[in-house]
């Protein structure tokens, strides 16, 4: 294996997270000394996540066609999406699961003082709602987007990867002439990645305004008041992460706590922003550095952000019990199966939709109150604290999609295992600015690069 020159590691504050950490802190100070002030800077994570969408659907796009395309095989294509969609079905089911086991255990709609109700919030909430399709019809329909352009402009990454993986066919069967658009592709990826680089330096200027306005808006009295719940949905995530996603990186054959230590830049970039799609680039480019193959990240991750949200999968029927207990509705086992299967499609149906979480429950409530009981208005209940949650929820996401990634690449037999051992073991053998770097820089030096997926990055 090539390596490079040894270097010298880089002083602390030299590293994104370092900067992303400190605008966390200063977020919370500044929201809890200046709440008024605080509660407008909200535009600044709005700012940063923006950016960062624009260039998640080209890469995305790129990523993929170059990827399936360079298989030359599209028997095996077929192969891994097909390991990619059981995977994350299987996850999303544990993870509807182990919300309702523990939302039946703890009970927090049983605990607690009276909940401020915000039945204008509420309302909205179930307005959007209403123009979310879910279910089979309205998930079929998603995929689809209304024109070429349109999956670029909908904002929706499961409208692009379709589109990508038809183009990727398309060129795969063009043969000689199909190698010059992929090419092209690699090229204007590379010119992506370069972008992504300079965006990243915004990072903490997103954090820092999301934390200061979720502060200085909601403050802890709302907190106090919604603790079980709040306790209860933090406490599942950590189950899930360390029992469930531990147990499968542990048969994979790698630590969940190294894996999640090799991530913590990204993870502190999600707890700011409350939004996974802020680290979506880099999660392509870190993951393909610790061993994964290009073909197999550039398919899984974006499928992943649609189709295996475990965090938000657990919101869903914690939520949706929570607001029967504290409505005083029971509901019944079989009932309760019924929602959790519901919501395994609702979940991905209403993957693209601003907010998804909150309205992907109201959704849900709206078409199955008639069966369960459960009143849809119940929503408003959490409404007020839906914002704390979404920071859970988006590093649950995160973190699954990452296992899920490796776990898949074991599977496809497409993981430099070695190569994995030894960035986990030692994360600093992987800089993601270098990474970055490296896949914009021009073709010529190619030669004198060691190749992302057989153990880019910094090696020592």
């Amino acid at each position: 294996m090539v390596t490079a020159p040894t270097r010298e590691r880089k002083p602390i504050y030299k590293h994104l997270y370092f900067w992303v950490l400190v605008s966390i802190v200063l977020g919370v100070i500044v929201g809890y000394a200046f709440p008024t002030q605080a509660a407008g800077l909200k535009w600044m994570a709005d700012f940063f996540v923006a950016l960062v969408k624009v260039v998640i659907a080209p890469t995305i796009f790129c990523t993929v066609v170059v990827g399936i395309a360079g298989l030359g095989n599209l028997a095996k294509a077929g192969g891994l999406a097909m390991r990619t969609i059981v995977y994350f079905t299987a996850m999303t089911t544990a993870a509807l699961a182990i919300g309702l086991i523990v939302v039946n255990i703890v009970q927090p709609g049983h605990h607690g003082p009276a909940i401020p109700i915000n039945d204008d919030a509420a309302a909205k909430t179930l307005a959007d709602a209403k123009t979310a399709e879910t279910g089979v019809t309205g998930f079929i329909l998603s995929l689809v987007p209304k024109s070429f352009v349109g999956a670029f402009t909908d904002g929706q990454l499961i409208q692009v990867l379709v589109v990508a993986i038809l183009v990727a066919i398309a060129v795969a069967g063009m043969g000689k002439r199909g190698e010059k658009v992929v090419s092209a592709l690699d090229t204007f990826a590379k010119v992506m990645f370069g972008v992504i680089k300079i965006v990243m330096y915004a990072a903490p200027i997103g954090a820092f305004g999301g934390i200061a306005y979720t502060i200085g808006k909601f403050g802890g009295t709302i907190l106090g008041k919604l603790a079980w719940l709040m306790g209860s949905f933090y406490a599942t995530c950590l189950l899930f992460i360390l029992v469930v996603l531990g147990g499968v990186a542990l048969y994979a054959g790698f630590s969940i706590f190294k894996f999640v230590r090799f991530i913590k830049d990204e993870l502190l970039i999600v707890l700011g922003t409350s939004s996974s799609e802020s680290v979506l680039p880099r999660m392509l480019v870190k993951l393909e550095a610790a061993g994964a193959d290009k073909s197999v990240v550039g398919l899984t991750i974006p499928t992943g952000y649609s189709f295996n949200l475990d965090g938000t999968c657990i919101y869903l029927t914690m939520g949706a019990i929570f607001i029967a207990q504290a409505t005083g509705h029971d509901v019944g086992l079989g009932t309760q199966i019924g929602l959790l299967l519901f919501m395994l499609l609702a979940s991905k149906g209403a993957a693209g939709v601003t907010g998804a979480g909150l309205v992907t429950l109201a959704a849900s409530l709206t078409a199955f109150e008639a069966n369960s009981a459960i009143p849809a208005v119940g929503i408003a209940l959490i409404v007020g604290i839906d914002r704390f949650m979404s920071e859970a929820r988006a590093i649950t996401n995160v973190i699954g999609n990452g296992v899920g990634t490796l776990v898949v690449a074991r599977w496809q037999g497409q993981l430099d295992r070695a190569r994995l051992k030894e960035v986990l073991d030692d994360p600093s053998k992987v800089d993601v600015d270098d990474l970055l770097d490296r896949q914009h820089a021009d073709d010529q030096a190619d030669d004198d690069r060691v190749p992302v997926g057989a153990g880019a990055g910094r090696v020592t």
